[in-house]
């Protein structure tokens, strides 16, 4: 790295000579005084690493220098190239000023704020400004214009952009055209290396196909860039990607792991979490990882002279404005533990990493869709179907017990009113997520039937009218000779040929069948709703989202307006509460709608992400009942 930098270099933030630091999502070059202060500001706004003392990828190294190189910082700091802003007394901080305040109040307002960056003329439809730019974003990382492709990035478009005319993201056209650099810098701003294009390919099967295969190697690295990390600052090894070995689980002796009786709690509740709140905190733990390593870095590379304050150090991780408070809270705990505690967590997390590789992506904030598919298709035990599920905090600590409750209440609420879905599903997914629906819908089906047998198997001859060719009334074209005379199915329009009020099999719950019924309704009426997103028919989203919604509440009407199962509150929260947000989302599609969001393509992904929650909690409740009724 020492050949590579010149005494021309400087601090891109004060001019201070020889940077020893660089900020990789910046592609600036960084003094250790103005490194200081982006270490405080967080990974989410700066991630800094040392030129010579980290382990860099050459490629991503590469990368950086060509930003710098090419007047990356004059991004950041466009505006202040304006002759006009001296006259305003407007200037950069410079190697004489004091870190605090003059160096890291510019430095926030420049990387926090934004406060230089040009901005782009005010438009009526802020939607197509966000759009264009990705769409610049797609074509322009064919080319080696790495400055380009930030300068868009810093303007909002999207690195995970998927062009609705070409099939694919950025990552595609990169990949296609061999372009490494390009990679890096899409991958540093959230790319997924794993994202499928409308062919169902990943961005490595066209490098492979292209025969870029140094590109290809690269990005099946970052696909696991997180397991890696972890893996490497606990036994300084990584493992052999090109030999498909793509996880290392370290060993240490007994002595070494925290083997109490908290640490064992703490696995078990790790073991249970949904894969998405599993993901935040191997995520977090990589945050963790991050700043010990960088703490470890600027102790041995400093002169402890005043440099060394407690206005240098990062005891723990910076806030997360994007993160709840119960999540910022968890991430600042892992502080706390030791490095035995710690290095138990990070094996605890590495395992079961491995465990769910198949179901789970942990290379970005997007999860794999395999995970929904495989949710919506099997028939899960009612233990997997309690969302009621332990806030990962609880693994971070090992005090303050009436707090993690607390935190733990908070977290369970806020999933529950916004986030209990297993992670969002893209538009060039929703095919799959159709053809899991009918998957879905046939299993229901089978239960229906399953338990109509046993009906009969246990119920008198004499309860069921022998009338001949008495056809199903929702249509599935199958018949049977009897129908049991004390049974109506809501809302079907048939008269029972008795009064005798229906008795579900349970005190508590509706009959299985009553929610089986009510379950395919919806399923029909959620495929009906994806054939509109596949035909581009928007116009159909609020009529489809109405009749779900119906659907959805004449099934929660089946149950008790205060059900003694938890799993069954929880079921139904989630199932009322996607149908609403169901609502809403499709609402924005109207013209002139207030709260529209960037483009038609968002809104699309929002309605299926809820559609499949719907379908999640509908399927949840069968299950509930089903167990519940045969017991």
């Amino acid at each position: 790295m020492s050949k590579r930098l010149r005494s021309s270099e400087v601090c891109a933030d004060c001019s201070g000579p020889d940077p020893s630091w660089a900020s990789v999502n910046r592609g600036t070059f960084l003094c250790d005084e103005c490194c200081s202060v982006h270490r405080s500001l967080g990974r989410h706004i700066s991630q800094v690493r040392h030129l010579k003392h980290t382990p860099w990828p050459p490629t991503l190294l590469q990368m950086v220098e060509t930003l710098y190189n090419n007047g990356a910082n004059s991004i950041w700091e466009h505006s202040l190239l304006d002759p006009a802003s001296i006259m305003s007394g407007k200037r950069k901080a410079n190697p004489q000023d004091k870190v605090h305040p003059n160096k890291a109040e510019f430095i926030r307002a420049k990387y926090q704020m934004l406060a230089f960056v040009h901005r782009l003329p005010c438009r009526d439809d802020d939607s197509v400004t966000a759009k264009d730019l990705s769409k610049q974003l797609h074509s322009s990382v064919r080319t080696g214009n790495l400055e380009t492709c930030l300068r868009l990035l810093s303007l909002g478009a999207q690195a995970n952009f998927f062009h609705p005319e070409k099939g694919n993201t950025p990552l595609h056209v990169a990949s296609k055209a061999g372009q490494i650099l390009q990679a890096e810098l899409l991958a540093v701003y959230g790319a997924d290396p794993g994202t499928q294009d409308s062919s169902g390919k990943t961005p490595v099967d066209y490098a492979r196909q292209g025969g870029h295969h140094e590109l290809a190697e690269r990005l099946v690295e970052i696909q696991y860039e997180l397991t890696d990390r972890l893996a490497f600052y606990l036994c300084g090894r990584k493992p052999d990607h090109k030999n498909g070995q793509h996880f290392i689980i370290p060993q240490m002796a007994d002595s070494s792991l925290d083997l109490s009786e908290l640490a064992k709690a703490a696995k078990k509740k790790l073991q249970s979490l949904s894969n998405h709140l599993f993901e935040e905190l191997a995520m977090d733990v990589y945050d963790e990882v991050d700043r010990r390593e960088t703490d470890a870095v600027w102790l041995a590379t400093q002169n402890h002279s005043a440099l060394v304050t407690e206005t240098t150090v990062v005891p723990f991780l910076p806030v997360n404005p994007e993160y709840s408070s119960t999540r910022n809270q968890g991430r600042q705990k892992l502080a706390r533990f030791n490095a035995h505690e710690f290095a138990t967590l990070v094996i605890d997390i590495l395992s079961d990493a491995k465990r769910r590789q198949q179901g789970s992506s942990l290379s970005g904030s997007k999860e794999n869709v395999e995970l929904i598919l495989k949710t919506i298709n099997n028939q899960h035990s009612v233990e997997s179907q309690d969302n009621d599920q332990p806030d990962y905090d609880s693994v971070a600590s090992d005090e303050d017990t009436d707090l993690e409750t607390t935190a733990n209440k908070a977290n369970r609420q806020k999933s529950l009113d916004s986030d209990l879905s297993d992670g969002p599903v893209t538009v060039q997914e929703f095919m799959e997520v159709k053809n899991a629906l009918v998957a879905s819908e046939a299993k229901i089906q089978q239960l229906m039937k399953a338990s109509r047998l046993e009906k009969q198997n246990s119920t008198p001859e004499s309860d069921y009218d022998n009338t001949p060719n008495d056809m199903e009334p929702d249509g599935m074209g199958s018949s049977r000779k009897g129908r049991q005379r004390s049974m109506v199915w809501p809302g079907d329009g048939l008269v029972p040929d008795t009064a005798e009020p229906h008795v579900a099999p349970s005190p508590t719950l509706p009959s299985t069948e009553d929610v089986i019924r009510k379950t395919e309704q919806i399923t029909k009426n959620i495929q009906e709703l994806l054939r509109a997103a596949q035909e581009n028919k928007h116009d159909s989203y609020i009529p489809c989202s109405e009749r779900i919604h119906v659907a959805v509440t004449e099934m929660a009407a089946l149950f008790p307006k205060k059900p003694k199962s938890d799993m069954v509150r929880t079921s139904l929260r989630l199932l009322t509460s996607s149908a609403y947000r169901l609502q809403s989302e499709c609402k924005k599609t109207l013209p002139g709608d207030p709260g529209s969001p960037t483009d038609v393509q968002l809104v699309t992904q929002q309605v299926i992400q809820c559609a499949y929650d719907i379908a999640k909690a509908a399927k949840q409740l069968v299950t509930i009942t089903t167990k519940e009724n045969n017991n």
